[in-house]
């Protein structure tokens, strides 16, 4: 198979652009995603490909725009809803949680809600603390609703491709930081991942590292530290979707390494590493050598300068402090 070494940003305008073209009822719908290109120009060039009626600026409103989606879905359209980021989600948890992720278990299977939520997502670059948060374990709360959040450009298109060919709702989450990240990705229009699978991306025997989205990129820094420095060996598992849960590899890689540590740009309350903790504590318990150490924001709104904006986010530093910490 071809490949290509693209960004994050360019992955999911071809996951994008090769779905509009497989299927005529899949659309686009937006603020600023038409004829500005996209805030994060991740649609940049659709308008004047597909035209106006699959690629439709929307007033600046977001429960507007998730209501929209909801009914064109459940009408037998596929739309694609870009939430401009994940902040002004919050705007929209009506028509996503009550409507978007119900709606098929209260009608007795009658209608389907076939649609992506796209939205950029994580903290810094000094964008305050309303405008910074990591809230996707809030959306996988809710039996309903799948929640991905891709690590790399590869993953990026087949999750969203895959993603868009479901007949489920999704919220479709897209680390700001990682969409200029390039990794190698298929040349191919048929390239789909499965939903709710776990990766491993690095094998080791010493510490498991689970992890995603941000958070991938610097476990596999803190895992090559670690291996060149201490010649400890970090295994990394990239969950990739909150929801459907895959912990499977985690716990089989738990029960080598028979420690673990749980990293997220997150908050930390109610967060996914307490739910990866649980879960080991349930189904591993006796392959337990050690507390399941966490990394994730501080339990703070984000500040706005710069220094201690950095002091209160994960690092590959933290997390190689916190596997230092669980090899006791």
């Amino acid at each position: 198979m071809a490949e290509k070494n693209i960004s994050m940003r360019d992955a999911l305008r071809d996951a994008l652009r090769e779905e509009m073209i497989r299927d005529e009822r899949v659309f686009i719908m937006g603020e600023e995603v038409g004829r500005w290109q996209g805030t994060h120009r991740v649609t940049r060039g659709f308008y004047e490909e597909f035209g106006a009626e699959r690629v439709r600026d929307t007033p600046i409103s977001e429960m507007a725009i998730a209501g929209a989606a909801v009914g064109a879905a459940m009408a037998g359209l596929r739309p694609v809803a870009e939430l401009m980021t994940i902040n002004f989600a919050f705007l929209s948890l009506d028509a996503m949680v009550n409507h978007a992720a119900k709606i098929h278990y209260m009608f007795n299977g009658q209608f389907t809600v076939p649609l992506v939520f796209r939205a950029a997502t994580g903290w810094g670059n000094q964008a305050t603390a309303t405008h910074s948060h990591t809230p996707e374990p809030i959306f996988a709360h809710f039996p309903g609703m799948y929640v991905a959040m891709p690590s790399n450009a590869r993953d990026a298109k087949g999750m969203l491709k895959a993603a868009i060919r479901d007949d489920n709702p999704v919220l479709f989450s897209e680390v700001i930081a990682l969409y200029p990240k390039p990794s190698l990705v298929p040349d191919d229009a048929d390239f789909v991942l499965p939903i709710g699978k776990s990766d491993v991306k690095r094998e080791g025997s010493d510490v498991t590292i689970v992890s995603f989205g941000r958070g991938v990129e610097w476990s596999l820094e803190a895992a090559k530290q670690l291996s060149e420095k201490d010649g400890i060996e970090c295994e990394v598992v990239d969950l990739r979707w909150l929801r459907p849960l895959d912990l499977d590899p985690v716990y089989e890689s738990f029960k080598k390494t028979n420690r673990c540590v749980v990293v997220e740009e997150s908050l930390p309350m109610y967060s996914v590493g307490s739910e990866v903790a649980a879960r080991l504590q349930e189904a591993a318990f006796d392959y337990m050598d050690a507390p399941v150490r966490r990394v994730s924001a501080m339990d703070v709104p984000l500040p706005f300068a710069r220094d201690i904006e950095l002091m209160a986010l994960p690092s590959a530093q933290k997390v190689m402090t916190a596997v230092r910490e669980v090899l006791g």
